[in-house]
């Protein structure tokens, strides 16, 4: 029978199998999907199934610079150890090396690698080392300067925190001071202008309240939110912030010293906004011996 691009997405979803190789196995099985899940497992191509529903929070993010353009990559594991791993390293690094390629994650995802998409390079691995796995997202700095930071790197290039910055002007060793300051600082956004107004609004509104209970008159409090404000955004936009090197100076002032201006920057740290399961230790043995 005809193998539609459609049974092949359902397979794909339901055993985590990479496309080639679902495609293969309804062909084999003449389109029966459960006879294509069994042939899948017995390639070893399905056990990555397992593992999806598993939480990926932990892994590397790896920075990579090539001219003018940086890229950083987060690839989660489910466990630290892992990330440790060598081939584990070595695939991170490689899937970095091709976003330097691309635009965007979803490109990234589809884009050869050594003969097969990077989607189907992270499920053979899972298969491998048995673990969940997957590419979360990928971000782009570009400038006539881009300079990458690892904080604490588990080997060259990656580890849990990465950073790009990207300059106009200025040099590298500036450039090198800045990113360890964002790996530090965190800051929301590179400026004011481009901070989520979503942001500023939510904490404009706190800070209402907080003055409203301490019971001054309007036109008091309306001076008061100017102020904490202006505190608020120097706090959370990178050129607003005391540069760590040298809190005397903004970001922003350090940057005019260096003759530089700061055009972007990426921070990626790892599992950052995903929801982890915590139990604890007697909890899971407990449960393991219900199990």
């Amino acid at each position: 029978m005809a193998i539609t691009a459609a049974m092949v997405k359902e397979l794909r979803e339901m055993t985590g199998a990479g496309m080639m190789d679902a495609k293969k196995a309804l062909t084999e099985t003449d389109g029966d999907q459960e006879a294509a899940i069994d042939w899948l497992r017995t390639k070893g191509l399905a056990k990555a199934a397992k593992k999806s529903g598993r939480i990926a929070a932990e892994g590397l993010v790896a920075v990579k610079v090539e001219g003018n353009k940086g890229v950083a990559v987060e690839v989660n594991s489910e466990t630290d150890f892992v990330g440790k791993n060598a081939d584990f390293q070595a695939m991170v690094g490689g899937i970095a090396d091709v976003a330097l390629t691309v635009a965007d994650t979803d490109a990234l995802l589809v884009a050869d690698m050594g003969g097969k998409t990077v989607s189907e390079v992270v499920t053979d691995a899972v298969a491998t080392i048995g673990e969940n796995m997957s590419v979360r997202r990928m971000a782009v700095a570009e400038g006539d300067t881009v300079v990458s930071y690892v904080h604490n790197p588990a080997t060259a290039g990656m580890g849990k925190i990465g950073v790009l910055v990207a300059l106009k002007g200025g040099d590298e060793a500036f450039g090198k001071q800045v990113a360890m300051h964002i790996a530090a600082a965190n800051p929301q956004a590179l400026s004011e202008e481009v901070l989520d107004p979503a942001i500023v609004e939510k904490e404009r509104n706190v800070q209402i309240e907080i003055a409203r209970e301490s019971g001054k008159p309007e036109q008091v409090i309306e001076k008061m939110i100017i102020g904490r404000m202006k505190k608020f955004l120097a706090e959370v936009t990178l050129l607003g912030q005391d540069f760590v090197i040298n809190p005397d100076l903004t970001v922003e002032a350090a940057a005019k010293e260096a003759g530089a201006e700061i055009v972007g920057y990426v921070r990626m740290e790892v599992g950052e906004g995903i929801e982890k399961k915590e139990e604890d230790f007697a909890a899971e043995v407990a449960k393991a011996a219900q199990g």
